[in-house]
């Protein structure tokens, strides 16, 4: 069975992973907080088991851990940990590995919640950061104070400018231990790990749970450095809820077909604006004009469902197209059924400084696009009418 496993397409492992012994096909939903034990010795075992469950959700819990167990497998872990959100994820590994003294190398054009996490409570810890441009891999390695760096972070591609991180590079610094938040790509499009990586992080609320109806978050890596996360995190408590994880077992389940459609339409929808006299500029890995694009062909398996657009013009520009869209809707997250449009600038990356804003590329005409599950012409055609 186990050398079946490895032949699989990752599309086949999202229908067959995290499954229990019951035989039934739908998880089961244990929305139990505690159980209890036949007397005060069963109690004892259960306190200092390590990520077990059948003790106390707050340390563990069966639908969770089944949901923990499908992307690790996705992943190619050893084991996974899941959390209440893809900040809790974030927070809690730097917060499990980093002290007071120790360094962090990040990239400079990161989601703006990290960068939040790393310029505010981090410092406020003692933790230094050093950012780095994460469109070349080699300034990762150079940023590295050897005996003080204790995480590499990086994100890719990235939000919302879709810039992408050599995964091999990364993998291949010695020392401090890598990470990587793939949530954009998700496991279909891309698995780190293999790349030499420590930990992947996903922010399970976008495309894993894929239908805006869980808050999830879930880090990825040697079972070794997961239960050390672990540890912490049941002092932190950012615990994943059962029914938010029965939800992203749901969302794992029609992974693939999701992805690949939301990538074939991202590519159709990225093509179609670029030859549009209205648009200055498409953000796509799966563009040739994108500067990474070969990059991108050898480390991902599918481009995802992301692109940002800069327009002619400024955010009045882009107010004006949001207005006229109907098919396309404003809101802020990705990688669900419906095709959504933001603007970075005032929205995701408010807090963003003006100076990193410039340095990464998010102007003030800059819109990202989450493309959903509709038919590619009706987006299309709801870009040509706005954009008339």
């Amino acid at each position: 069975m186990a050398g079946d496993r490895r032949k699989q397409e990752p599309e086949t492992t999202a229908i067959t992973a995290g499954r229990d012994s019951s035989g039934a096909l739908s998880p089961a939903l244990w929305s139990s907080s505690t159980w209890h034990t036949d007397d005060l010795d069963g109690t004892h075992r259960g306190a200092k088991a390590v990520h077990k469950s059948g003790f106390y959700s707050r340390y563990a819990n069966p639908t969770v851990e089944s949901f923990e167990q499908s992307i690790a497998e996705l992943e190619g872990a050893e084991s996974a940990l899941a959390f209440g959100s893809g900040m809790g994820a974030i927070a809690s590994t730097i917060f499990a590995l980093c002290s007071t003294g120790d360094h962090i190398v990040a990239q400079r054009n990161m989601y703006a919640g990290t960068l939040g996490f790393l310029d505010g409570p981090c410092k406020r810890m003692g933790i230094d950061v050093t950012y780095v441009d994460g469109r070349n891999a080699a300034e990762f390695a150079h940023a590295v104070r050897p005996g003080k760096t204790i995480l590499v972070m990086a994100e890719t591609p990235t939000n919302p400018h879709l810039d992408v991180v050599d995964l091999d590079a990364l993998g291949a610094i010695k020392g401090p231990f890598t990470f990587v938040d793939s949530t954009l790509a998700t496991p279909l499009g891309q698995q780190p790990l293999r790349h030499g990586v420590s930990l992947v992080m996903h922010s399970a609320t976008k495309g894993i749970a894929g239908h805006n109806d869980a808050t999830l978050g879930v880090v990825a890596g040697e079972k070794e450095l997961i239960d050390t996360i672990w540890g912490y995190s049941v002092l932190h408590g950012a615990t994943a809820s059962p029914f938010d994880a029965l939800n992203g077992l749901r969302g794992v389940r029609t992974l693939g077909a999701r992805v690949r459609l939301q990538s074939e339409t991202a590519q159709e929808l990225a093509e179609w604006l670029s030859a549009h006299p209205a648009v200055k500029r498409v953000n796509y890995p799966g563009l040739a004009s994108h500067p990474q694009h070969e990059l991108a062909k050898r480390q991902m398996r599918w481009f995802g469902s992301i692109l940002s657009v800069e327009l002619c013009g400024g955010v009045a520009e882009s107010r004006a197209l949001t207005q006229r869209l109907s098919l396309v809707r404003s809101a802020v997250t990705l990688g669900g059924p419906d095709t959504l449009i933001s603007h970075s600038a005032t929205s995701t990356h408010l807090s963003v400084s003006p100076e990193v804003k410039a340095a990464t590329g998010i102007s003030d005409s800059l819109l990202r696009v989450s493309v959903g599950l509709e038919a590619a012409h009706d987006i299309i055609a709801d870009f040509e009418q706005a954009l008339q």
